[in-house]
């Protein structure tokens, strides 16, 4: 079997279980310093009760994020010996940064709020979830400057067969670093939006804690609105720096095989990579040419200006691109529905729209996924776009060891997955158990669906 086929395999199972859960904790992390401010503030103790039951969801994914990084970086040693030899003195920079100056940061307060909580003032405690949500954005900076440096190399020179740093700073804040990381940390406020309101959301169809769920749900919902609503400007922002910087990527997204000027924004349709061409394609004359230059008649680079063998595999782009473009747009349905029904004050009795809060819960890690795997697959068939590629990166590995791990990797984290969902629908269950009720009700008739029940 192909060595780099399977070492590939193995680092999108670690990389694909790994990204369930920083997005999830940086969102997480920010909504409950909001919660924590509000406590200082206001000294009710709803405020507490709420901040340490989300508290206690954040540590369970913290953990877990954290084992699961850990795993994925030693396949750079293990795997990927060769990108190592590469990039090792450029790309091990941005990595000892995130430990020094973020991880430590994050890791010292969760610390104290885990042990600490009950013997420090509200100040110090809303200071430290501050900390926690400043060290786990942070986090997020360097690892994503460090992978912009392979979409976007910058600040070195070729010496030896080997890229050495000559900028740092040229390297960290390459072109795409700072519109990928909004974009990223964007989503990732988004994915913990939705899991609070999600959560919330069960609270109330299940008429328990409904204090809790009435305030986490109006805190998250605006939370939402913001970060989707802003989502559409910052993904515009990366798509510009695509279309200039990777323009096979961007050919790609859209299934644009011909250069052309006006070209149109593909809305759907079924590329086709033996033919050259996408079938029943749904356009919008123009509109990309305007969107990515600001011009209708600017002309959009095609996949057929590239080698066959430089072009990115066609359909794993495109139908990973469009799925994160149309879910997306189910998000922004959804939370404008409810904005609407907040003004109207019929948000926390709206049956409906609590279900689908409850259903679509972990969308946004779905669509957090597809969003990476069109990026890593648009960059293809680079690891170090226009500098090295993935065929000769991998380590000279028996096709059996990588076998052997994949299967040892499916077990441990679907063991992992399961410890996580038990945990995590423990707590929700305990504090139902508590049952802390507001002076409104959401009535028993609603008969919502049970977690797992």
């Amino acid at each position: 079997m192909d060595v780099v086929l399977l070492s590939r395999l193995q680092f999108g199972l670690t990389a694909f279980f790994h990204f369930l859960f920083p997005p999830v904790t940086i969102g997480l992390a920010t909504i409950i310093a909001v919660i924590e401010y509000l406590y200082w503030r206001r000294r009710e103790e709803i405020y507490d009760k709420m901040a340490r039951f989300w508290f206690k969801l954040f540590t369970i994914l913290f953990a877990v994020g954290v084992a699961s990084g850990i795993t994925m970086e030693f396949q750079f040693g293990t795997n990927w010996s060769e990108y190592s030899k590469f990039v090792g003195d450029i790309f091990g920079a941005p990595l000892a940064a995130e430990g020094l100056f973020a991880f430590f940061l994050e890791s010292t307060f969760v610390g104290l709020l885990i042990f600490g909580r009950d013997k420090i003032s509200p100040t110090m405690r809303f200071v430290s979830s501050v900390m926690v949500a400043l060290g786990s954005t942070l986090s997020a900076f360097w690892i994503i400057a460090a992978n912009s440096w392979q979409q976007t190399p910058a600040g070195y020179k070729i010496e030896g067969g080997r890229a050495v740093l000559t900028d740092f700073f040229a390297a960290v804040f390459n072109p795409s670093t700072w519109p990928r990381f909004l974009h990223t940390v964007d989503g990732a406020y988004i994915t913990g939006a939705f899991l609070v309101m999600g959560i919330s959301a069960y609270f109330l169809l299940r008429n328990k804690n409904i204090e809790i769920g009435r305030r986490s749900l109006r805190i998250a919902l605006v939370f939402a609105v913001i970060a989707v609503f802003g989502q559409f400007l910052l993904g515009h922002t990366h798509s510009v720096q695509v279309a200039n910087t990777q323009p096979a990527k961007l050919a790609a997204f859209e299934g644009i095989w011909d250069s052309e000027p006006h070209a149109a924004l593909n809305i759907i349709g079924f590329p086709d990579k033996d033919q050259e061409t996408t079938h029943l394609s749904l356009e919008i004359p123009g509109l990309l040419s305007w969107m990515v230059h600001n011009d209708l008649n600017a002309t959009v680079t095609g996949l057929k200006a590239f080698a066959p063998d430089e072009r990115p595999p066609i359909q794993a782009t495109y139908w990973s691109y469009r799925f994160m473009i149309l879910a997306a747009g189910l998000l922004a349905g959804l939370v404008l529905w409810g904005a609407y029904l907040l003004a109207r004050g019929r948000l926390y009795n709206n049956r409906l729209f609590l279900s689908a809060a409850l259903y679509f819960m972990l969308l946004p890690v779905l669509i957090n996924e597809a969003g990476w795997m069109a990026a890593e697959f648009g960059r293809q068939p680079w690891i170090v776009y226009g500098l090295l590629q993935t065929n000769a990166a991998a380590s000279p590995l028996a096709a059996y060891q990588i076998l052997l791990t994949i299967a040892l990797f499916v077990l441990v984290y679907s063991v992992l997955l399961a410890a996580v969902y038990y945990l995590l629908k423990r707590e929700v269950k305990k504090v139902m158990g508590e049952d802390i009720r507001g002076p409104e009700t959401v009535p028993a008739s609603l008969n919502p669906p049970s977690l797992g029940e």
